[in-house]
Formats: structure tokens, sequence, C-alpha cells
């Protein structure tokens, strides 16, 4: 007599936690991206705007004859 092997197959999970793994960095590296692109563009909008008021104060010393 032969016993017939009636356990149920497991399913294989072993990628599970890579594949995890990776969506996790994907999306923390997209957020990454996407908070330097808003940093430099605010730091730039700055800096354009110190620029400008230095010059307005610039021209406003220059112009009443003591500079």
């Amino acid at each position: 007599m032969t016993t017939v092997d009636r356990r149920i197959p497991r399913r294989n999970d072993s990628g599970e936690g890579v594949i995890s793994t990776v969506l996790a960095v994907l999306i923390m590296a997209l957020l990454g991206v996407a908070m330097w692109l808003t940093f430099e563009n605010i730091w730039s909008d700055t800096a354009d705007s110190t620029e400008d008021q230095a010059e307005i104060i610039d021209s406003d010393t220059n112009t009443d004859g003591t500079g």
C-alpha cells in the first residue's frame, strides 16, 4: 500500500519582502526628488528676490547724494 502525499502546497512568499522593500525605496526616492526640486525652486526665488531688493536699496542710496 502506498501513501499519497495530500499536503496542501505552500505558496512561495520568498520574494515578498524584497518587492516591498524595492517599492518603499522607490517611493522614498521619488519623494526625495520632489522635495529637492521644491527646495531648489524656493531657494532660487528667494535669491532672486534678495538680489532685487539689494538693487533697490543700492539705487536708493546712490540717488540721495550721500552714497
